[in-house]
């Protein structure tokens, strides 16, 4: 565990007598609401998501262990300044990962300028040789990023890591704040929070904004699913009908003359833009993997005929790789041409012998990840390690270097908990969500925060035992007029 004490976001720094003035009131209602009537609403909300069916399932475990992931009832608060602040940084970042990904699929000038060596974007795994010379539409690759943040202190954010595939997870921050504002009511009275109701529209906005050609007609967009047994399709049916557009798995859709089809009673429907919940290597399986029952024949094609729009672009999985991620500072400055508002999280690339023989060194102070790895798989982290599984990932590191980074561990900041004995703290992280559309880039004011249930963890990831919390962003004014 980190020996320094975590900043604690709604009591402050311990020791501090001055603490958070501004969450005064929000200290108070968590010190006076009783353990066993918050017990109660958690236990209520968790009722409810388990009626409409919002489970996820653990890979390696049988089919029918499908869970709900934890709910907190004790909300995540941030200020308008600090929302304003990472907002800033958040355009910067994903304005920049729309630049790198065009210029590696392009002219490569990042490689030619010697910023990000060129065998580690030729010969990652993540990047799709065959889609050199790909434009999409409006020149947007990554439409939908969940940047994932953590903090240390008052103003110190830093990005842990950047998820520009197939990111997950909005549709628990809506049914979170669902859920706080049936059951808290009397916060949403006390304080002006800012409402995410209108993620939806904005994300159909941004589907519709990114269609290959203007028509007359409203671009028919559709949602590309992998089907009811994927861990996340409870969320893929919840955007499809909030959005209003069609949920469809592979057999509803063929490609023919490089034109996308859905198949309807009506007939068959040219598609404009497909919002694709599968990874590239299931998506067609004449460009990519030939035995996956779950992709398009064709798909590629008629993406690469600028015929279809597919969000997020093919190839864009290069952006979100985590020895990637160590340069995104450089790569930052070299398409903004300011340093990075958002700093990255020291990272020790192990390909690099210094960095390697560091990290061997100290594995039992740090946190190393696979450069490809997700979901809080293929991660050790140093201090609460056990000295078997130290030694297990100390002979893989020496085995294969360039597969792993590795960062310090921070003393990540803590949120009050609903734990069995009581509130508490418990470390946080948290993934806001950012669309970038033909029209500009968009931030709905609010995101996921994931929160570390066990003592003293700091892994919040739902596979590994972590549950969520609503993330509330304060109106200018924290006060509601009344």
């Amino acid at each position: 565990m980190p020996k320094t004490p975590a900043f604690d976001e709604i009591m402050g720094t311990p020791g501090d007598p001055a603490g958070r003035p501004e969450f005064a009131e929000l200290a108070n209602w968590i010190k006076t609401t009783p353990a066993a009537e918050l017990d109660r609403r958690q236990k209520a909300a968790e009722s409810a998501f388990r009626q409409l069916g919002i489970t996820f399932a653990v890979y390696g475990e049988d089919e029918s262990a499908e869970r709900i992931i934890p709910f907190d009832i004790v909300p995540r608060v941030f200020t308008d300044r600090e929302w304003s602040n990472l907002s800033e940084g958040l355009v910067q970042r994903v304005q920049a990962i729309n630049a790198f990904l065009a210029d590696v699929y392009g002219a490569r000038k990042i490689i030619k300028d010697g910023i990000v060596p060129e065998e580690l974007i030729l010969g990652n795994p993540q990047f799709r040789p065959m889609l050199a010379g790909a434009r999409p539409p409006h020149d947007i690759f990554a439409h939908i990023c969940g940047i994932d943040l953590v903090r240390t202190g008052p103003d110190d954010f830093w990005v842990l890591e950047d998820n520009a595939r197939t990111p997950s997870g909005v549709s628990y921050m809506l049914e979170n704040r669902e859920a706080m504002l049936r059951l808290c009511p009397e916060l949403f009275e006390q304080f002006a929070v800012r409402p995410i109701d209108s993620y939806p529209d904005s994300l159909l906005e941004t589907l519709q904004s990114v269609a290959p050609r203007p028509s007359g007609n409203s671009p028919v967009c559709v949602l590309l699913t992998p089907g009811h047994y994927n861990s996340a399709f409870y969320e893929h049916s919840f955007l499809a009908d909030s959005m209003g557009i069609e949920l469809v798995e592979a057999a509803d859709l063929e490609v023919d003359d490089d034109q996308v089809w859905m198949g309807t009673i009506e007939g068959r429907v040219k598609v404009d833009v497909i919002y694709r919940r599968i990874d590239d290597d299931y998506i067609d399986p004449l460009v990519f993997k030939p035995d996956s029952l779950l992709g398009v024949p064709g798909l590629i094609a008629a993406y690469m005929a600028g015929n279809v729009a597919l969000v997020n672009a093919p190839g864009t999985g290069i952006a979100d790789d985590k020895a990637i991620y160590s340069y995104m500072p450089e790569i930052v400055k070299y398409y903004s041409g300011g340093d990075a508002k958002l700093p990255n999280v020291e990272t020790y690339r192990c390909r690099e012998p210094q960095a390697l023989k560091y990290t061997l060194d100290n594995l039992e102070k740090l946190v190393v990840k696979l450069v490809d790895g997700s979901g809080g798989y293929g991660m050790l982290v140093g201090p609460t390690a056990s000295r078997q599984q130290i030694e297990d990932f100390r002979a893989a590191l020496i085995a294969e270097p360039q597969r792993y980074i590795a960062q310090p561990t921070l003393a990540l900041s803590t949120v009050p908990t609903l734990t069995e004995r009581g509130v508490a703290p418990r470390h946080v992280d948290f993934r806001p969500f950012v669309l970038s559309g033909a029209n500009g880039v968009t931030i709905t004011p609010g995101g996921l925060t994931r929160v570390a249930l066990r003592e003293g963890s700091l892994v919040v990831n739902s596979s590994q035992g972590g549950g969520t919390k609503d993330s509330l962003i304060l109106a200018n004014s924290n006060r509601r007029e009344g």
